[in-house]
């Protein structure tokens, strides 16, 4: 197995309705990039990863443990294990980058969607 891979070149997995992930697992984390529908809302929910994440466009709002937060790209937060959270995309939708220690196998029990399923940002090459 190579140390390198392609981001459009994972396959994309429907975490929540109006979210899909491409993700990637290693021993310790998993790392994954994920597009959020426009006007999409996730249900507050809490699970064993600590949860650190970074905006790279759209917008959404954020409640971690009764935290509420309106952010824009650039935005990080981390999210303690077991900490309840929510999170309700914009209008134009959201693409974001975040990292789960330990790693979330649960997300291999979730569908898997066609490979050109859009990412939902684009690269400097593409």
């Amino acid at each position: 197995m190579s140390a390198f891979s392609d981001v459009r070149e994972i396959v994309p997995q429907r975490i929540w309705d109006g979210l899909v992930a491409r993700s990637v697992h290693g021993s310790e984390a998993t790392f994954a990039v994920l597009n959020l529908d426009p006007n999409i809302a996730v249900p507050e929910h809490a699970h064993a990863n600590e949860q650190i994440g970074i905006l790279l466009s759209g917008s959404v709002s954020f409640d971690v443990g009764g935290e509420r937060e309106e952010l824009a790209p650039g935005a990080i937060w981390v999210i303690p294990p077991h900490v309840p959270h929510s999170v309700d995309a914009g209008p134009g939708g959201a693409a974001i980058i975040e990292i789960f220690a330990p790693p979330r196998h649960d997300w291999a029990a979730h569908p898997e969607l066609a490979p050109g399923t859009p990412s939902g940002f684009s690269l400097d090459n593409e």
